[in-house]
């Protein structure tokens, strides 16, 4: 599996390598031993997956706060998604910085979201399916977001938002959301 380093202090984007012959293809998509020879979080407790039935509709920017914040090893197992982070962390030197990547079941790539990271992506294709594996069980209490359009982050959607949640529509700007991890 790669391993690369993004912009962003924490968050790595990972491809593993697929052994393809005439049956299709096997990966492997998590080792606990490469995660923690790069330093990532490599204690994961909980998987959950999302279906997403339109193309268009945005899923975020969601985080929970301390002592309730996850990593989050994102993947795209079904059609593809733009993923997008945005950096919390107050201590940070990239605090309110930004990462988009696009994840697809056709590259096989996954996202490693570092807790104190907001998380949020819009679905390129129909019927979507997203897991997540993450360090921290969920808090409801602990759950938060901001907003998607914020103009504090200037995140660059690369298609129109046709769909999202009453919730996601509500979350407060930027500069009330800083967190610590």
């Amino acid at each position: 599996m790669h391993i690369q380093p993004t912009g962003l202090p924490g968050a790595a984007l990972i491809e593993p390598e697929r052994r393809e012959d005439e049956r299709g293809w096997f990966a492997r998509v998590y080792c606990e031993r490469e995660f923690s020879q790069h330093a990532l979080p490599h204690r994961l407790v909980q998987t959950n997956r999302s279906l997403t039935r339109r193309a268009g509709t945005l899923r975020g920017m969601h985080y929970q706060v301390a002592p309730h914040g996850e990593d989050k090893l994102v993947r795209c197992e079904h059609g593809a998604i733009w993923d997008a982070i945005v950096d919390l962390r107050p201590d940070s030197p990239t605090c309110g910085q930004w990462l988009g990547v696009e994840l697809s079941e056709d590259n096989g790539r996954m996202l490693l979201v570092p807790r104190g990271f907001a998380h949020g992506f819009v679905t390129l294709t129909d019927n979507v399916a997203v897991s997540y594996q993450v360090s921290n069980f969920y808090a409801p209490g602990a759950e938060r977001g901001l907003r998607y359009d914020d103009m504090a982050i200037g995140i660059q959607w690369p298609v129109p938002i046709r769909q999202l949640s009453s919730k996601d529509a509500a979350w407060p700007a930027y500069e009330m959301t800083a967190v610590s991890a």
